[in-house]
């Protein structure tokens, strides 16, 4: 495992398990539409996390039958915000990484439902938010941490992303991030990277441009 304090120039942070505890209201709503589709819910959730919801749909439906499914998710997705919370700790952190260097937040949702999640867990958004309508393929592909750091006007290499999924942690590695788990989750390649449970401990300091993160 490659230990923090980790040092960086501009920092790149999924939403949705990362700085926003959605889990109670998506679990429900893969549930719900599970049921609808007469399909598994755990295959669903555990193919979904950290993926566009278009692309998981298109996993499991037929392609004639994605359009209209995906728009009925999202109506369900932009009237239920019920449970959406912080990840503790996010929103100070967010803000402290910020004073140092410009940070971005990198997700799949779309626009219009991220920054719905965002306000109601009182995560600041920052200037750039890449979101599932500003790339054509969505992680695990990594255009939009490309395209984040392009934003940012740093280079991938010197970005510190942090994710919980293995969608999210296999695109900011492909972008060429160093990466951070956040949370619990583990896999062969998430336990090889550096990881903070939450942020409520996470220590930051900066100074000419630079940020360094440590677990405290």
């Amino acid at each position: 495992m490659t230990l923090l304090p980790l040092q960086a120039a501009a920092a790149l942070f999924d939403m949705d398990g990362t700085l926003v505890d959605s889990t109670a209201i998506v679990e429900t709503l893969w549930t719900e539409f599970a049921e609808r589709h007469s399909l598994d819910a755990a295959l669903i959730l555990g193919y979904a996390h950290g993926r566009q919801s278009r692309d998981t749909i298109s996993h499991f439906l037929p392609a004639d039958a994605v359009d209209a499914a995906t728009a009925e998710l999202l109506e369900q997705e932009l009237t239920r915000l019920d449970g959406v919370i912080a990840i503790p700790g996010a929103a100070e952190f967010i803000t402290r990484v910020g004073s140092f260097v410009p940070v971005a937040i990198v997700t799949s949702a779309p626009r219009a439902l991220a920054e719905l999640r965002l306000r109601a867990a009182g995560v600041p958004i920052p200037d750039v938010l890449v979101s599932g309508e500003d790339v054509q393929v969505g992680k695990p592909a990594p255009d939009g941490y490309q395209l984040a750091a392009r934003r940012l006007g740093v280079e991938p290499e010197d970005c510190l992303a942090f994710e919980d999924a293995e969608a999210g942690l296999a695109a900011a590695l492909a972008a060429g991030t160093r990466t951070v788990v956040v949370g619990g989750y583990s896999s062969a390649r998430a336990d090889a990277l550096p990881r903070l449970i939450d942020f409520t401990d996470a220590v930051v300091d900066g100074a000419a441009g630079r940020v360094s993160v440590s677990p405290g």
